[in-house]
């Protein structure tokens, strides 16, 4: 059974990089072809796809958050990462690492989601 487990700062100020790490256990992210995403949900609102890294690498982005956002890999510690820059408070959401079967599947395996608050 994989697990994800979201972990990374709380709390962020404003214009800095937001960096969260995606620890995976059950399950490589190398294999194929499983598709490695982020995601988030603001206070009160819905959620929102912010990218994806696939199992050879490959990344692909929310067009509205393209550029801001990168999301890198260690396979060496079977973790994902996300760093969003340049935050503001309509950043502050509930950030979730999921897995999906494909690139266009849905994502059926989710973290707990870790809270992240963009204030000075």
């Amino acid at each position: 059974q994989v697990q994800l487990q979201e972990s990374g700062p709380g709390l962020v100020k404003p214009s800095q990089t937001l960096s969260l790490t995606c620890t995976v256990s059950g399950g490589s992210i190398t294999t194929s072809y499983y598709a490695w995403s982020w995601i988030r949900q603001p206070p009160g609102k819905g959620l929102e796809w912010m990218g994806v890294i696939v199992w050879d690498g490959s990344t692909y982005y929310s067009p509205s958050l393209k550029s801001r956002t990168s999301i890198s890999r260690d396979t060496s510690k079977n973790q994902f990462s996300l760093q969003l820059s340049s935050v503001t408070p309509e950043d502050t959401a509930v950030y979730y690492c999921a897995r999906a079967p494909t690139l266009v599947g849905i994502s059926n395996y989710w973290g707990q989601g870790t809270q992240v608050t963009v204030s000075s």
